[in-house]
Order: C-alpha cells, then structure tokens, then sequence
C-alpha cells in the first residue's frame, strides 16, 4: 500500500551496521514505500576512533592510516551495498554516502545541507555501553539536538513470546 503524501521526500538513516542501525534501515524504507520518499544511507567512518586506535598502538603506525582507511571504506561499501540488496530495500529509490568524520556532525550536516525532512537512526549502535556514551551521549541523542528535522530513533524489536508458547 503506497501513498504519496508531500510529508517526507528525503529519508536520512545512518548507519554503522550494528542490528540497531539495520532495523532503522528496515524502518526508513518502509516509510519512503509509504509516503514515495528516496532514502539516502550514510556510514561515517569516525576518525576520533582511528585516531583513538593510533593512539593507543592498536593500529600500527601512523603511515598506515591511508591504508586502514582504504580498508574501512571498503568494508563500509561491500556492507552498504548487503543493506541494498536486502528485502527491506524492494522498491525504494536509495542513495548512498561514506564519509569520514565525527558521526553525530557528519549526520547532523547532510541532515541540514541535503534536504533532509527525516532521520530515522538506531537508538543505539556498536559501542552500546562505552564510556564515550556514559560521559558524551550517544550519536542519536546529539543527531536529535542537531539535525535540524524531525528525528525518528528505531530500537531493536523486543522479542515478543507468541501466545500459547510455554515460558
């Protein structure tokens, strides 16, 4: 069922691959089939955490950090494409973005510039629990602040027991 309304023509949702971030993408699309909406997907490979990793010797040296970053785009590329690719993407006209950046900025700045009129993001992402979150707050939270347009923040679905199933 498809109904063309002028509420939403450009659908924003980042990214990072996490099951939360896929269950945004699942959502995103389902409402651009609703309201005849192109989706436009953003990965932002985050510097602060290559810097991080340099940093503290987890990468090698720095000189490999073109490479790492060749590598990460690639990565971000082959698991962009997987989401296209998926059923959740039938029928919706999508593009896609990598860029490299501080996450909640990059997203907050396509949101602003791209005629942006929806982000729909994950409630929370791959580093659920880390420190950055307890002390900065998560990316959605600061896309919700910034952004600039409505914001729609996915959870994961709760497993919910089918009725008649033994506990």
């Amino acid at each position: 069922m498809r109904q063309d309304t002028d509420l939403f023509k450009t659908i924003l949702v980042p990214v990072d691959f996490s099951p939360c971030s896929e269950e945004a993408f699942r959502v995103a699309c389902q409402l651009a089939r609703m309201c005849g909406a192109a989706v436009l997907v953003l990965h932002v490979i985050d510097t602060n955490t290559l810097a991080a990793f340099h940093r503290l010797g987890l990468l090698a040296v720095p000189s490999d950090a073109a490479p790492q970053r060749r590598r990460l785009r690639h990565h971000a590329r082959l698991n962009v494409r997987e989401l296209l690719e998926s059923n959740a993407a039938a029928n919706v006209k999508i593009e896609r973005r990598i860029v490299e950046g501080v996450p909640f900025s990059e997203i907050a700045k396509v949101a602003r510039i791209g005629n942006i009129d929806l982000v729909v993001i994950g409630g929370y992402g791959g580093r659920v629990g880390s420190v950055d979150k307890i002390f900065f707050g998560s990316t959605a939270e600061k896309v919700v602040r910034t952004a600039g347009c409505p914001v729609l923040t996915v959870p994961l679905p709760v497993s919910v027991p089918r009725r008649g199933a033994s506990r």
